[in-house]
């Protein structure tokens, strides 16, 4: 059975950081590419980032370059996302997503 499980999201100020993570189970983990996803209140989910099966390859959307970055650790079967200097409008549900499946998602709201 495939889960995968996000945490780390929570409130923050703007300008402020969070790390996402997210545990899988139940398919070969270092066998996927994984993504995480985000669907802001009344708007489309969209692709935030994307890391390749090994981690050597990662892509973002242009919105978020150079203020977050998506890393894994096969080992622990763990995606992460570190989200720097956070917007307002970046309130979120923020989604993760591999082998085609999603989690729950972890809901991050940015104050002004």
């Amino acid at each position: 059975q495939v889960r995968l499980v996000e945490s780390g999201g929570g409130l923050v100020q703007s300008g402020g950081s969070l790390r996402l993570s997210c545990a899988a189970s139940g398919f070969t983990f270092s066998s996927y590419a994984m993504s995480w996803y985000r669907q802001a209140p009344g708007k489309e989910r969209e692709l935030v980032a994307v890391i390749s099966s090994t981690g050597g390859a990662t892509n973002y959307v242009e919105a978020v370059k150079g203020r977050f970055t998506i890393s894994r650790d096969n080992a622990k079967n763990t995606t992460y996302l570190q989200m720097n200097s956070l917007k307002r409008t970046e309130t979120a549900v923020y989604y993760c997503r591999g082998k085609d499946y999603w989690g729950r998602g972890t809901q991050v709201t940015v104050s002004t």
